[in-house]
């Protein structure tokens, strides 16, 4: 899988460089969620401006995500979603869960 991650201050930022996030990748990134939150990161932004599919096994890893984040007293963002993807978050009401920013630089402002 491809991801890009940087450190901006106090957040780690997570870009999937993927079309497509689903049962073949979405293992990779619940593990790397995992690492830094046990590596004592508190702040992950996850921009899923590439990702144009996203299924419940991609789904399943950001809530994972967001879970560990909660246990690690830290926040897990989402930022920049396709129309596509939105719809499922939608559908599945996760965008009740999750806080998701139209881009990155206002999620990186509202942490």
């Amino acid at each position: 899988m491809n991801l890009n991650i940087e450190q901006k201050n106090e957040i780690v930022l997570i870009y999937v460089k993927e079309e497509r996030l689903d049962a073949h990748n979405s293992g990779e990134l619940k593990l790397e969620m995992q690492k830094l939150f046990e590596g004592g990161k508190k702040n992950i932004l996850v921009d899923l401006k590439d990702v144009r599919f996203i299924d419940s096994s991609g789904l399943g890893a950001l809530v994972s995500g967001f879970k560990n984040a909660i246990s690690h007293q830290g926040n897990l963002k989402l930022s920049t979603l396709q129309p596509q993807v939105k719809s499922m978050f939608e559908l599945t009401r996760l965008h009740r869960v999750f806080e998701i920013f139209t881009s990155t630089s206002e999620a990186l402002e509202n942490y």
